[in-house]
């Protein structure tokens, strides 16, 4: 048994079972679900379980948040659910079709920057620490800089500008290699074309603005001439190039003979790659991006840029929710790349930082509430140090009003940080550590910023936290109104046969009862019906599973044979459909039970109750359909 095996089983059934189950990985904090029925997560049980920290679905996907000791949790989940693991791309490839066009773009978008952001985080706290020993006059009566004083600490200034250097200047490298990764196309090609961008042949872009347009170096083909001109940091020409290069490689590929496709792929898909982002996607690029980074610094700049700061400090953490957050990344780096630093990054900061402080007034106001203790101190800290989701999910959208609390500090935090001009070196750790990169000239601004957005969220959350919660979520005591009361009602069954106990089910999700208690009943006639009058809640694309709700909230499964979903439906018929309302006896499915025999499966058919009782079974050896057979407790 691991560490979390038990509450992998229960997360396991209250995500309705092995067969509700399409895809499931795990990313730094998250358990990732692709979910046949997504409403059969029962996220009010899910929430109560100890290791689970908050859920939310997002890009199609179903997704419980878990922390830092993910990666056991998940270990242990495979090993009790038996389902075979499979990899972010093949769950995010599973939920694709869950997922809007817009959803699409920007998780595009953000999974082509994911893996570049540990090395810009990087990048930009070694500028913030440069910054502060070359750039703030500490010695000598506020004259001279650390570096100016000390041999040792010049040297360290020179060397960390080698790490500075191959994160920012060499960014298309990285940005072209990613987009081949995330595409599927060779990546060393990738790698090359980056190279061909930033290579030391062109004139630095950084360069461009200051050189006369008749002493830019050319390629001169007779014919034409072309401008050698680099794109150091710059984003949008490095991804209008990579996207080329993907085309060209699958194009070539596709017509290529397989005999000398090893020779024809890489030479012209690279070749034309570079000729195409030179000649026109370069510059193209070059003009969209400054025209972006323009749009966006006019606005931060403007005599309304409060009213950009509030806008964009109140909607970033929606935006975070939605995945629509994905873009700022983009943005930044192009205004790090035109203007030399970026107004917006402080403002993500300290959105990151509002949401924490409500999560802390609830830590205050739920002090007493074990449970909630447990989620809402991991979720803070986290918050603090700009990995949100827990506080967002876990606590802030549970409640409703710490996040709109959150929100409106943010949006003031944001209106000061922008209304003083204060600039950040580039992306950096979203939090508050996020001040080290910070330009020094405005670290004080962004400081007094910070209590805005610390002390804003924390006095209004508390605020209205005082009148909302109630003695439940500020104790942790049960709502005893909320319990149902069904103990000795009856219940019969909806299937014919022979009665097996579910201990005894083949299927261990079922015979160790991680889905709930129940029995079996191996199957002699094909009709199935209604055990109970009440509202059908689930029906299976492959007809061979069915939930109903009693209106007291007893909810039951019927789970028709093993392993029945590999037929396709092929040998069921539904007869109702999500939302039916139906009465006990009432015909819901018929099953063709020599076509199951026939096809290899099973006829042994688990009834579940997944709303959590327990049950006393009669001593029945045979059953008929809408026969009594138990005491449901």
């Amino acid at each position: 048994m691991g560490k979390f095996s038990q509450d992998a089983q229960e997360l396991l059934k209250q995500v309705g079972g092995k067969e509700n189950i399409q895809a499931v990985s795990h990313c730094v904090t998250r358990m990732r679900f692709v979910l046949v029925d997504a409403k059969l997560a029962n996220v009010q049980a899910i929430e109560k379980i100890p290791s689970a920290k908050g859920t939310f679905t997002q890009s199609g996907q179903f997704q419980v948040i878990i922390g830092n000791e993910v990666q056991e949790f998940y270990n242990d989940f495979i090993a009790v659910s038996g389902i075979e693991g499979v990899s972010k791309d093949q769950v995010k490839k599973s939920a694709q079709g869950q997922q809007t066009r817009l959803q699409k773009l920007m998780g595009d978008l953000g999974e082509i920057f994911a893996p570049i952001i540990p090395a810009l985080i990087c990048g930009g706290l070694i500028l913030g620490f440069r910054n502060c020993i070359d750039a703030i006059q500490f010695f000598e009566n506020g004259t001279k800089t650390l570096v100016e004083v000390s041999q040792f600490w010049s040297g360290v200034d020179s060397f960390l500008w080698l790490i500075g250097e191959a994160v920012f200047h060499f960014l298309p490298v990285g940005i072209v290699w990613s987009i081949t990764k995330k595409m599927g196309t060779t990546q060393i090609l990738g790698i090359v074309l980056g190279i061909t961008l930033v290579s030391p042949q062109l004139l630095n872009a950084y360069s461009v603005a200051s050189t006369a347009a008749g002493d830019i170096p050319t390629w001169n083909f007779g014919f034409a001439q072309v401008q050698m001109i680099g794109y150091q940091a710059q984003v949008i020409p490095a991804i209008l190039a990579g996207f080329a290069l993907v085309y060209f490689e699958k194009f070539f590929r596709k017509i290529s003979p397989a005999a000398i496709s090893m020779i024809i792929v890489p030479f012209c898909s690279l070749l034309l790659a570079v000729l195409v982002a030179h000649t026109i996607l370069g510059p193209i690029g070059w003009v969209v991006g400054d025209w972006i980074s323009s749009v966006v610094w006019a606005g931060l700049t403007s005599s309304l840029n409060w009213l950009f700061a509030g806008v964009f400090g109140l909607l970033y953490a929606p935006l975070v929710i939605t995945g629509l957050h994905h873009m700022t990344n983009a943005i930044d780096t192009q205004l790090v790349s035109s203007f030399g630093g970026t107004i917006l990054w402080p403002m993500i900061a300290l959105s990151n930082i509002a949401q924490g402080s409500a999560v802390l007034a609830m830590i205050i106001l739920q002090k007493k509430n074990e449970r909630a203790q447990q989620i809402s101190i991991p979720a803070c800290i986290s918050c603090y140090l700009g990995v949100t989701e827990p506080a967002l999910f876990g606590v802030n959208l549970k409640y409703m009003f710490p996040f709109v609390c959150g929100m409106i500090g943010s949006s003031l935090a944001a209106i000061f940080s922008v209304a003083t001009g204060t600039m950040a070196a580039s992306i950096g750790v979203g939090g508050i550590p996020g001040i080290l990169s910070i330009l020094p000239q405005y670290m004080i601004n962004f400081a007094i910023a910070m209590i805005i957005a610390i002390t804003v969220p924390f006095v209004l959350t508390f605020i209205v936290g005082k009148k909302k919660l109630t003695l439940s979520d500020l104790n942790g005591e049960v709502d005893n109104d909320s319990i149902i009361d069904v103990e000795n009602m009856t219940f019969v069954s909806p299937l014919q046969g022979t009665v097996i106990p579910l201990s005894e089910v083949e299927d261990k999700v079922f015979s160790e009862g991680l889905m709930g208690d129940g029995y079996a009943v191996e199957l002699k006639s094909g009709e199935v019906v209604a055990p109970f009058d009440g509202e059908v809640m689930m029906t299976f694309p492959t007809k061979h599973a069915y939930g109903i709700k009693r209106s007291d909230g007893v909810e039951v499964l019927i789970h028709l044979g093993m392993d029945t979903v590999e037929l396709n439906g092929e040998g069921f018929e539904c007869l109702v459909k999500v939302g039916d309302k139906v009465k006990q006896g009432a015909i819901i499915a018929r099953v063709d039970l020599d076509y199951v025999r026939k096809h290899g499966k099973s006829l042994v058919s688990p009834i579940i109750f997944t709303s959590g009782q327990h049950i006393t079974l009669q001593d029945k050896k045979e059953v008929l359909s809408n026969q009594e057979i138990l005491q449901i407790v």
